[in-house]
């Protein structure tokens, strides 16, 4: 258990005296701020909620939603601040789920979240100084998005006199904070793959797509609320932040959220349904992003990711197209298409069909095997690689204002 003031969570399937006794020593050893009462009456009668200090030894929220009375009593008032949460209900009042939706509010609000056998503790968020605005791409999970909104906002950016520079933390990402020119092209990425490097690393997407500057960083290990077990990313961001001008861009890995503190946050809503601790993600974010029909308790935007050359294909060109999981691309019909871009065996076997059909254009995202394998392959076949895109688009909402919106209130 921490220090500091506590919100009690209590519930009517424990007899009010136990949980006054509970409740005195937590007072005596660290203070109770305040107490919410989350449901549930098999064991308290209605004179004990109406009179909470007769019964309980001090005032009980009661008669709203958990979530509620927890925002109530976070915000402090006149009452102690409290520095965590200490959950003493229990099922079937609340039960694993509803217990991790208050344990990912208590996070957002900054408190710790305590329970028989769990602690957690809320992400730290290192200030980096910067001129212009701090942005963040995070998402639910991997491969959800984030590269391609990432990028596009970037090049909006861009595109209205900002100079922006997108910092990537990837689990492929380089020891030490690596910055890529715009414009990186294959065979420079193929020199990193000689020499050992993750040549397909997000940073190196951003800089060979979005056409700006990138730095990529590591990190190693997520936490359930998004933490990294180790990362460089603080001194990515800062090296970036003397480079960049107007905007920095801070890219997540996987579920994991950027350890820097942003201005404003977008959050990619992957396909999986929302669970556990993503509803931290959620309310991190000030616009979600999703690509069904979850609903997130925030403003959201439904998109769709848009495949796309990045550069005209040759005419009369018989291309092979590689993905991770994209099953069409604008504008192109293939001879031959592999969703294995991620899958190293089953990508061996459909780079020899590629070859089989004559394919003399690789058209490939920039991910997973696509420069140690594809683009390796191709050199060997004097194939030429071109780059594939994901283009997100707003389908029930301008995403481009949106983002827009986000920088100019940033």
């Amino acid at each position: 258990m921490g220090n500091g003031p506590v919100i009690a969570l209590i519930d009517g399937e424990h007899h009010p005296p136990a949980v006054r006794d509970t409740l005195d020593r937590l007072h005596v050893a660290r203070g109770v701020a305040g107490v919410v009462f989350c449901g549930g009456e098999e064991k308290v009668s209605a004179d004990a909620l109406d009179h909470p200090v007769t019964h309980y030894g001090r005032e009980v929220l009661s008669g709203v939603a958990p979530e509620d009375g927890l925002r109530e009593l976070a915000s402090g008032g006149d009452r102690p601040r409290a520095t965590a949460v200490v959950d003493l209900a229990d099922e079937p009042v609340l039960d694993p789920a509803a217990r991790l939706r208050l344990a990912a509010l208590a996070l957002h609000l900054g408190l710790s979240y305590e329970a028989p056998g769990m602690r957690l503790t809320p992400p730290p968020y290192a200030a980096v100084p910067f001129d212009g605005r701090t942005l963040a791409v995070i998402g639910t999970g991997k491969r959800s998005g984030k590269t391609a909104v990432a990028g596009h906002w970037a090049e909006l950016l861009r595109a209205g006199g900002a100079d922006p520079v997108i910092v990537c933390m990837g689990r492929g990402g380089p020891a030490a904070p690596q910055v890529a020119r715009a414009g990186v092209g294959v065979e420079a990425l193929l020199r990193l793959s000689d020499r050992g490097a993750h040549a397909a690393s997000d940073y190196l997407e951003g800089a060979a797509l979005a056409g700006v500057t990138t730095v990529g960083c590591r990190r190693v290990g997520g936490g359930l609320a998004g933490e990294p077990g180790e990362s460089n990313m603080v001194e990515a961001a800062t090296l970036a932040a003397g480079i960049a001008s107007g905007a920095l861009i801070l890219e997540g890995s996987g579920s994991c959220i950027p350890p820097v503190a942003a201005d404003r946050t977008v959050c990619v809503v992957g396909s999986r349904s929302i669970d556990g601790l993503d509803r931290y993600r959620l309310l991190r974010a000030d616009i979600c992003l999703t690509f069904g029909q979850v609903e997130p308790a925030r403003p959201t935007i439904r998109i769709e990711l848009r495949p796309e050359p990045a550069e005209p294909l040759p005419q009369d060109a018989r291309v092979a197209v590689f993905t991770t999981g994209a099953e069409r691309c604008e504008g192109v019909t293939p001879v031959f298409s592999s969703r294995n871009l991620s899958r190293r065996a089953a990508l061996s076997e459909d780079l020899d069909r590629a070859v089989a059909e004559g394919c003399d254009v690789y058209l490939t995202e920039l991910k997973a095997a696509a420069i140690d394998t594809v683009a390796a392959r191709a050199r060997k076949e004097g194939a030429r690689v071109i780059f594939l895109r994901n283009r997100p688009i707003g389908i029930d909402a301008d995403l481009d204002a949106a983002l827009l919106g986000l920088y100019a209130d940033g």
